[in-house]
């Protein structure tokens, strides 16, 4: 088994904490905390594009994206085990808890009924109740195909990304989460070609990271500034590139002191608080707006509560629970 590689831990730690701020808020704003949105817009034009081009690099590091034909059935196997078992089984657990819940706490996108919310779930996915791990589907269907057309060729690899920037391009629609493959299949096959590369790619990041950065965080300034007054295709993909360089350069470059440690911890962490840190959050946020609003100046306290709750949540889960039951312990590694 290959060993773990401590950058790519760095990396989902540092990534995961910008998902879970992307989830404080799911549908209607607080009052008087216009600070907030504009920060998520920000954090949406980079960071699940960083999470899949992470994802493309694994699967490069790991053998699975160049496997033949020979070995699909079991790599498929796998993958439905470790992605779509957990999608479909949190998704299905989600719909069914928002129905119980929505009777006595504020719950967001609570599903009319039952079946409503499982076919919104898989089907008309811009009303999944459960949209918040759309990334295992995707990552399921993203890295099976390619792996198909690349049949355990590398060459295939840079027509494979000319394909996936035509289909970037394409308007599609948003059933079974069509759109968000057409999204964000570039960045999968992007972090696939750095994978690749290997070595060269790694020293290139390690001499760009810095004006990469620094363009980065140029970048994030002005769609903080300007919110929604740019062509959100160009900048996703823009921002979304150049994360890649800028931060996963840092990360390889920062010192091992407490802050790298941190990251470390969470990236370990990463995949079970991607599955569980909506339900914590919502659990929180339900509890707490029965007692307090949180609007204007309240919602400076409640979303420090959300992010311990959203991140601290899973890993207890995870530590204290998860560890007694050998099938989802594994499961969630």
């Amino acid at each position: 088994m290959q060993a773990r590689r401590s950058d790519i831990d760095a990396a989902k730690g540092m990534a995961i904490l910008f998902v879970v701020f992307g989830h404080l808020v799911a549908r209607a704003d607080p009052a008087g905390a216009g600070w907030y949105e504009p920060l998520r817009q920000a954090v949406y034009a980079f960071h699940m594009p960083f999470f899949l081009y992470l994802s493309g690099l694994v699967a490069v590091e790991t053998g699975m994206l160049f496997t033949p034909r020979p070995g699909w059935r079991g790599v498929v196997v796998a993958r439905a085990r470790r992605l779509l078992l957990p999608f479909f089984g949190l998704g299905l657990l989600i719909v069914c808890g928002k129905l119980a819940l929505a009777r006595v706490i504020s719950v967001d996108n609570a599903p009319a009924a039952f079946w409503a919310g499982a076919g919104d779930l898989l089907w008309h996915t811009a009303a999944s109740p459960a949209l918040s791990i759309w990334y295992l589907f995707v990552l399921f269907v993203v890295s099976t195909v390619s792996m198909a057309a690349l049949n355990g060729r590398p060459p295939r690899l840079p027509w494979l990304l000319a394909a996936s920037l035509v289909l970037y391009a394409m308007p599609l629609p948003a059933y079974a989460y069509a759109d968000r493959v057409g999204s964000y299949a570039v960045f999968f096959l992007l972090g696939a070609g750095a994978g690749l590369l290997g070595g060269r790619w790694l020293a290139f990041i390690d001499r760009a990271w810095r004006p990469a950065m620094a363009a980065l965080l140029a970048m994030l300034a002005a769609i903080i500034v300007f919110g929604r007054h740019w062509p959100q295709a160009p900048l996703l993909l823009g921002v979304g590139m150049l994360s890649f360089p800028a931060l996963h350069g840092y990360l390889r470059d920062l010192p091992d002191t407490s802050l790298k440690q941190s990251f470390l911890f969470l990236g370990r962490y990463s995949f079970m608080i991607y599955l569980f840190n909506t339900l914590f959050i919502g659990l929180t946020k339900g509890a707490l707006l029965r007692c307090v609003s949180w609007d204007g100046a309240n919602f400076y306290g409640f979303a420090a509560v959300l992010m311990l709750s959203g991140v601290l949540g899973p890993v207890a889960l995870k530590r204290y629970i998860f560890v007694h039951v050998p099938y989802l312990d594994r499961l969630t590694n």
